[in-house]
């Protein structure tokens, strides 16, 4: 699968998904575990729901 996350848009991917999860385990309620996805797609750099679409903020493409 292609990267199609770019550099801010991961940073703030991984900072958001981190503050969902601790949200989460200090019970602020178990749809803040969505940050897991987030984190996720963070990390790795790619985005299923931008593949589906057909976008990207990756500029090395």
């Amino acid at each position: 699968m292609i990267k199609n996350v770019g550099s801010v848009d991961r940073v703030l991917r991984i900072v958001i998904g981190a503050l969902l999860i601790i949200g989460a385990l200090l019970g602020y309620g178990a749809w803040m575990w969505i940050g897991v996805i987030v984190l996720a797609t963070g990390l790795m750099s790619r985005c299923l729901l931008y593949r589906i679409i057909g976008f990207s903020t990756n500029k090395s493409e």
